[in-house]
């Protein structure tokens, strides 16, 4: 069953088949249609003004790999891509974060991200979670060590003291709630599965792999991320419709 729900995706991709793919993956796992979304893609529009988010029942963010979080100097609109993230956490619009609004929310709130382009986790990875996850409505029923779509060259060793850390892996911090509002921001990709890790380390793999060789070894070793995925909707189930 579809609920009238209207969401508003901030979108941080340049590529047209990866940012249709990535409303399609949003929409699927949260159990809404693609109708449902509007789409707000700052490489199209750079200004705007954070009340655009009042009209909406949440404000989703997805990844990037065509933008650092660290070089706003270059990509103008991740300074106000930040103080939208920081009205939503004031009025407490639901917010529900991926990868690059994970690290968007860590800098908004006077985080730092650092930059890691040797050891970065690239692929499937397993997820700890904290004791605080354990009654956390989004991570309701998941359990430790699940699997999570992790694909990243920026990371956060700490988080700001305004979230409770909810997961983390041996590398970074993964994911995290506001103390005060309802704000989720995660480090993996929830709203991504192993078919579309595969398409879309195939479209940047130049990015993210040294050779084919690279590439193919990757995929062997790629596995399905039911747990991650089912985080959208419980975050739509659980917070949007409670």
């Amino acid at each position: 069953m579809k609920h009238n729900l209207k969401i508003l995706l901030l979108q941080i991709r340049n590529d047209p088949k990866v940012c249709r793919e990535e409303i399609e993956s949003f929409a699927r796992y949260s159990n809404l249609d693609t109708d449902q979304f509007d789409i707000l893609n700052v490489f199209q529009q750079k200004h705007f003004n954070n009340n655009i988010v009042d009209n909406y029942d949440a404000l989703y963010v997805g990844g990037s790999s065509d933008v650092s979080v660290l070089e706003p100097e270059k990509y103008p609109f991740v300074l106000p891509c930040q103080e939208l993230l920081r009205y939503c956490a004031e009025i407490k619009k639901p917010v529900f974060a991926s990868c690059f609004g994970f690290q968007l929310a860590v800098m908004a709130f006077n985080g730092e991200i650092l930059r890691d382009q040797s050891g970065y986790e690239m692929g499937t990875v397993p997820i700890q979670l904290t004791k605080q996850a354990n009654s956390d409505p989004v991570f309701r029923n998941t359990p430790n060590d699940f699997l999570a779509v992790s694909v990243h060259q920026e990371k956060a060793l700490e988080i700001p003291s305004c979230f409770n850390l909810l997961a983390f892996t041996d590398k970074c911090c993964h994911a995290f709630k506001h103390n005060t509002a309802p704000f989720w921001a995660f480090q993996f990709h929830p709203e991504v599965d192993l078919e579309i890790l595969i398409q879309r380390l195939g479209v940047y793999r130049n990015k993210y792999t040294d050779g084919d060789g690279h590439y193919e070894s990757l995929l062997e070793g790629f596995k399905s991320t039911p747990y991650s995925n089912n985080l959208l909707k419980q975050f739509v189930d659980n917070v949007l419709l409670s």
